[in-house]
C-alpha cells in the first residue's frame, strides 16, 4: 500500500487553520507524546471544557488527531500519517525557497566574477 503524501487544497486549508492557534498546537504536541482524554487536556487550559472540545474538533477535522470513545471518555491521539503529510508539504516549500536562494547566489557570484566594465 502506497501512502498518499499530496494534500488537497481543502486539506491544506484545514491543516493550516488547525495549526493557527497556540492552544491547538499545544494539544497536538501533548497528544503526540501520549494519548489523552479530552477531560485531561481541558484541565490544563484556562477555558471551558466546551472550548477545548471545539479545538479538538478543529484538529480532528484536519485529521491531525484521531478521537476514539472508550466508555464515557473520548481519547485523543495525534495522527502521525497526517503530520507526515503536512511535514512533506512544508519540506516542498522549503525546497522551493532553497532553490531560489541558490539561483540568487549563483547570479550574484556570476556578477562578482564578471563585473561590468571589466
Amino acid at each position: 500500500m502506497v501512502a498518499q503524501l499530496e494534500l488537497s487544497e481543502a486539506e491544506i486549508d484545514r491543516v493550516f487553520h488547525a495549526l493557527a492557534t497556540s492552544t491547538r498546537r499545544d494539544i497536538l504536541r501533548r497528544t503526540i507524546e501520549q494519548e489523552q482524554s479530552v477531560s485531561t487536556l481541558a484541565a490544563d487550559y484556562d477555558m471551558s471544557f466546551a472550548a477545548v472540545q471545539k479545538h479538538v474538533a478543529v484538529l480532528e477535522a484536519a485529521s491531525l488527531i484521531i478521537k476514539r470513545a472508550e466508555g464515557r471518555e473520548r481519547l485523543v491521539r495525534a495522527n502521525p500519517e497526517m503530520i507526515a503529510r503536512a511535514r512533506a508539504l512544508l519540506a516542498q516549500y522549503e525546497d522551493q525557497w532553497r532553490s531560489r536562494i541558490a539561483r540568487l547566489d549563483d547570479l550574484l557570484a556570476e556578477e562578482a566574477a564578471n563585473p561590468e566594465g571589466a
